[in-house]
């Protein structure tokens, strides 16, 4: 990566444009939330090339998510290499600080959190579901009061499913001392509707589920988008 303090002739750093276009002093002034996604994207990248500003290659990076923020997130580091000028270094930067937003979003309390509705549900499991390129299969662990305990996940499979073994989930439930559960996948696709082996699979965790004592709340299929629920469909 290039050292900011000195550039190669023709490639413009951050610290060498002009003084209304530097986002970094902008942040200092006005604040983090006063930029546009392509400036903060522009710091992070920090230095572009001969034909390309940082902010030009910011710019080309939004382009190829669609400006999505959300699909953003999900670009492997060799998908952001894809944009000319975008090297390694910078890449890996982009999706460290991606990461690192999707754990702070992870990282907010939940002990209190009661799940009333699938939509609570849904808004704890989709910062760690929605990006995901593959499939996963969670639990959310609750209390006799339908307070959240803990979150765990079950397993993780391809593109196309993933195992979810009732002894596994079971247990986990048991060992945690959880006196009801949400299940939970997500489905890459985006198509919010279960399959053949989702249905089946959720009546076989609601039987086992009444003869361990353990009540099975809802099973949701997240997507990027939104997300089917069984409880809400009269299909559990």
């Amino acid at each position: 990566m290039a050292d900011e303090q000195s550039s190669t002739p023709g490639r413009l750093t951050i610290r060498e444009w002009a003084s209304d276009d530097r986002p970094r002093e902008r942040l200092l002034s006005q604040g983090a939330a006063a930029l546009s996604d392509a400036e903060l994207l522009a710091i992070l990248i920090r230095s572009g090339t001969v034909q390309a500003s940082a902010l030009d290659l910011a710019r080309q990076v939004l382009v190829l998510a669609g400006n999505d923020l959300g699909r953003l997130g999900r670009l492997s580091v060799a998908q952001l290499m894809q944009v000319k000028g975008l090297g390694e270094a910078k890449a890996i930067g982009i999706a460290a600080a991606l990461e690192l937003g999707r754990r702070r979003r992870d990282a907010s309390p939940e002990q209190r959190v009661r799940i009333t509705t699938s939509a609570v549900a849904f808004e704890l499991l989709h910062p760690l579901m929605a990006d995901l390129m593959h499939e996963e299969f969670w639990l959310i662990l609750l209390d006799r009061g339908n307070a959240v305990t803990g979150k765990v996940r079950v397993s993780q499979g391809g593109m196309h499913g993933t195992v979810a073994d009732p002894k596994v989930i079971f247990r986990e439930a048991i060992d945690r001392r959880a006196a009801g559960v949400v299940l939970a996948h997500n489905h890459p696709s985006g198509r919010a509707v279960p399959s053949e082996e989702d249905v089946r699979l959720t009546r076989k965790l609601v039987d086992g589920g009444r003869l361990l004592d353990i009540a099975v709340h809802d099973h949701l299929i997240i997507t990027a988008t939104g997300y089917y629920s069984f409880a809400d469909n009269g299909s559990l």
